[in-house]
């Protein structure tokens, strides 16, 4: 018997049960027939946002803007982030200048800001951009 998870999808925020050891073969979202875990990171929005939290993988969300520098350096960092957490935590990107609501919602003061939420909860929250081995470092330390 394979244990499953349940994943929201990163195109239609439905949540999907999915075969634990199958989260490498690009699995399908069965309501919007996108793919569920994309191995780079997805927009959030206000309206998904309840939905994305969910699930059994965590989420990392990085929250930025078009006009910052650091943020803009920092993306892709976490593309490659993406790349290598595939299957063991899911990566979003918060434009905090389309959605002001969720951002303050948040409490974000400052951007670059990485927020990891597990089961539906905030666990850690790191502000500021960082190389690749630092951010895989700082997830390892919070179990990722």
């Amino acid at each position: 018997m394979t244990d499953s998870l349940i994943i929201p999808c990163a195109h239609c925020a439905s949540l999907n049960r999915l075969p634990a050891d199958r989260l490498h073969d690009a699995p399908r979202c069965g309501r919007c027939k996108s793919e569920a875990l994309p191995p780079t990171p997805f927009e959030l929005q206000q309206s998904q946002f309840a939905n994305q939290i969910k699930g059994d993988l965590p989420l990392l969300v990085d929250v930025w803007a078009s006009w910052c520098g650091p943020c803009r350096s920092f993306a892709p960092v976490f593309s490659q982030a993406a790349t290598q957490l595939q299957g063991r935590c899911r990566l979003a990107k918060l434009d905090s200048e389309a959605n002001p609501q969720l951002s303050g919602q948040l409490g974000i003061r400052s951007i670059p800001s990485l927020i990891l939420f597990k089961q539906g909860q905030e666990v850690a929250r790191q502000s500021g951009a960082m190389p690749l081995p630092q951010l895989l470092t700082w997830l390892q330390q919070h179990g990722i």
